[in-house]
């Protein structure tokens, strides 16, 4: 079955919360995991910047929205339990708490109303949208904006001189720790060719292996026999890695190619490399961070 939406967990947490105890977050997750029959896989399924488990995500946010209209009560940093209200609440046996339920309460509207000024409000944001958490959709906004940069990356890979791209090439290996020092690496690569740049890169600072590099500025994908003749190149220079850059994309082939042979490479791919230049820095500027919080509810607690 699908991941519930935090929508569909707020009953299911009320209820669970029914016994007056305090109960964790953990405690109420692994919970509605059973009461759902989520598989172990829909369970580890995470959210895009792979920090937090989706439905972890949408139980935190469905425990938020009860505490928001008083149906819970944080008891420490990560517990809770329910409050008299909430028992009521359970007392009229509800056939399901969603939005539109709990603005029956002045503590939650008040909520919601501070959340009107957010453009990711739900009413705003289409049915779909409605069943996704804040985190979510702002995590989906911060890949939408990642998913843009990536393609304009590509598209000025694909028109700049090979001058150029050979530079960034270097940049980026020696960002991710390969070839020491910028100078090192440069010397090492340095060599132009047509729609690309061919060389060796140490693997690390202190040269004890290299990596044969490949890289072509291409339109079309590169096929099984551009591969085959890249691993010829390694076998006549006794290299046992290598690294294959292209600006386009591979073939199944290809890839079924190096997945089988010995010598180790590397197939990088237009998207793939704007992704690592996006990660290390490389072509981009940062225009503004925004730095997520959440209470921390031991300040508050007075030992």
């Amino acid at each position: 079955m699908p991941i519930p939406d935090y929508q569909r967990c707020m009953l299911p947490l009320l209820k669970f919360a029914a016994d007056r105890q305090e109960h964790s977050l953990r405690e109420g997750i692994e919970n509605l995991a059973s009461r759902f029959q989520l598989t172990e896989k829909e369970r580890k399924q995470l959210l895009p910047s792979g920090q937090q488990a989706i439905f972890d995500n949408r139980v935190a946010w469905a425990r938020t929205y009860l505490k928001q209209a008083g149906l819970l009560e944080a008891t420490r940093r990560g517990y809770f339990r329910i409050s008299a209200k909430g028992l009521e609440v359970l007392n009229e046996n509800p056939d399901t708490i969603n939005v539109k339920f709990l603005e029956r309460f002045n503590t939650f509207r008040e909520f919601r109303r501070r959340k009107r000024k957010s453009r990711f409000h739900e009413e705003k944001r289409g049915q779909k949208e409605a069943e996704e958490t804040p985190a979510e959709v702002l995590e989906a906004a911060y890949e939408n904006l990642r998913e843009d940069l990536a393609k304009e990356l590509l598209q000025y890979l694909k028109g700049c001189p090979p001058s150029l791209f050979e530079k960034i090439v270097v940049e980026l290996l020696v960002r991710m720790g390969y070839g020491g020092s910028r100078k090192d690496a440069g010397q090492a690569i340095g060599k132009s060719g047509d729609e690309g740049i061919d060389g060796i890169i140490k693997e690390d600072k202190l040269g004890l292996d290299i990596i044969y590099i490949q890289a072509k500025r291409w339109e079309n994908t590169v096929s099984r026999p551009e591969i085959q003749k890249f691993a010829g190149a390694l076998q006549g220079q006794r290299a046992k890695k290598g690294i294959f850059i292209t600006t386009s994309s591979f073939s199944k082939e290809a890839i079924q190619y190096v997945s089988k042979i010995d010598t180790k490479i590397i197939l990088i791919d237009g998207e793939q490399l704007a992704q690592y230049m996006i990660d290390n820095d490389v072509g981009v500027s940062s225009v503004a961070n925004y730095e997520v919080k959440k209470l921390d509810l031991d300040y508050f607690t007075d030992e």
